[in-house]
């Protein structure tokens, strides 16, 4: 091997930072135009490791900036600063059907990127790399608190910025996959915002009683984000994912308990008996269950579940009434939930009622259902047990890996400037948004 080659240089700046900060790679000290292969390996909570890769040739000067440079192939192309990230797909001989997610937020997410010699797609592990740089990604940022939540029955995790607040409220509301999932939350506590990560569909009581929650449960969680000393009681708003945004568009207008500033919903809909709880809502969407459909690698396709959009008034909620800013966050090839069939029906009723004005949408071609913080790994399809049945199934949801994750980014960038506008405007606060750890 050249004495030059020995001497590579590999930088990530900064090499230390918060889930959805960029970083800049950077390789130095090799021959113009060599040919390279940057490589990124993560093991992830569950233990199973992960990887990207993207070829380079140097430049005249014998460098390759990966915020510059295009890749010339590998698990993405083109000028990706983050390709290395969002990229990442299990390793050779993983279990099938896998989604990563980062259920220990305490801890970073620890991502060794290094330089191989060639443009090489395989047996990385096997070999000896030119250089290498270990990354931290976190969800925490110093000084956020974590504060598991149980009272007035909840299963719940808080998380408040660093500093005395008073901050604006979140609750955080995931969907069909149940469990408690804390890493939206976390990250947006470390963006100014207290956020409330609530279990609605495994909560302890459920477990404890096998009957599931009733819709004063949501309300629960609201008043421990309007009692809590160091919340704003005034700026509290939800934001949910696709099941979550059945609650969220049932709260925002029929409860008489929450006062919301704002809602955020992502790939759901409106559509659900209005009068319904969640177990009632999940019923009716299971009586159309013979409007599944499985493609030919046996992935389920519920977004026919709910089509056609129903006339009935009773069966989805008068968005009409909405008092509140709405940012719809819509991805167009969503195959798990009708997204964008239900958006254009929220439109066009927000339109009749006259509180359009009120409606921010944003849809994004070729991104599917799990539309993520950004820079999170891409998942087509994965297992998922249904809540209902809890049979294991193939879940696909749909999308393509660049422009999904283009949409993830674009999508967080534009909640985090809804929500301080609605959220923070004219506060009184010493939250702060963190950068750089």
């Amino acid at each position: 091997m050249d004495r030059k080659q020995c001497c590579v240089k590999l930088s990530v700046q900064p090499s230390r930072g918060l889930m959805d900060e960029k970083f800049i790679i950077l390789v130095q000290n090799v021959f113009p135009g060599f040919q390279l292969t940057l490589h990124a390996l993560y093991k992830c909570d569950d233990g199973h490791s992960w990887e990207a890769f993207a070829h380079h040739a140097a430049s005249a000067i014998g460098t390759v900036n990966v915020s510059e440079d295009p890749s010339l192939g590998g698990t993405y192309s083109g000028v990706e600063p983050m390709g290395l990230l969002w990229s990442l797909r299990p390793v050779p001989g993983s279990k099938p059907w896998l989604r990563m997610r980062k259920m220990n937020v305490r801890t970073p997410m620890v991502v060794t990127i290094s330089v191989y010699p060639g443009h090489q797609t395989e047996g990385f592990l096997d070999q000896v790399s030119l250089a290498g740089v270990v990354v931290e990604r976190w969800y925490m940022a110093p000084g956020v608190r974590r504060i598991p939540i149980t009272e007035a029955g909840l299963t719940a995790t808080l998380f408040l910025p660093p500093g005395p607040g008073p901050f604006p409220g979140l609750l955080d509301l995931w969907g069909g996959g149940a469990k408690l999932v804390e890493y939206r939350s976390a990250l947006l506590a470390s963006r100014g915002f207290a956020s409330l990560a609530l279990d609605y569909l495994t909560p302890k009581v459920t477990i404890e009683t096998g009957k599931m929650v009733d819709n004063q449960y949501f309300e629960r969680a609201y008043k421990v984000l309007e009692q809590h000393p160091q919340i704003l009681s005034s700026r509290i708003a939800i934001i949910g994912l696709s099941l979550g945004t059945c609650i969220t568009f049932k709260m925002a207008v029929y409860s008489q308990v929450a006062k919301l500033r704002c809602i955020v919903c992502i790939n759901g809909s409106h559509v659900q008996p209005i009068d319904g709880s969640v177990e009632q809502i999940l019923s009716f969407f299971n009586k159309n269950a013979e409007k599944n459909r499985f493609n030919n690698e046996n992935q389920v396709i519920c977004r026919d579940l709910l089509l056609p959009i129903p006339t009935d008034p009773s069966l989805k909620v008068d968005v009409g009434q909405l008092q509140c800013p709405l940012l719809l966050v819509v991805g167009e090839d969503d195959q798990n939930w009708p997204a964008h069939e239900s958006a254009m029906d929220i439109k066009e009723m927000m339109e009749r009622a006259g509180n359009s004005h009120l409606l921010t949408l944003l849809s994004y071609p070729n991104a599917g259902h799990l539309i993520e913080p950004p820079f999170t790994p891409f998942a087509k399809a994965s297992a998922f047990r249904d809540i209902s049945s809890r049979q294991m199934l193939v879940a696909l949801w749909g999308g393509e890996t660049a422009a999904h994750s283009r949409a993830q980014e674009d999508a967080w960038r534009k909640t985090l400037v809804f929500l301080r506008a609605n959220l923070y405007a004219g506060a009184n606060t010493d939250a702060t948004s963190f950068s750089n750890l």
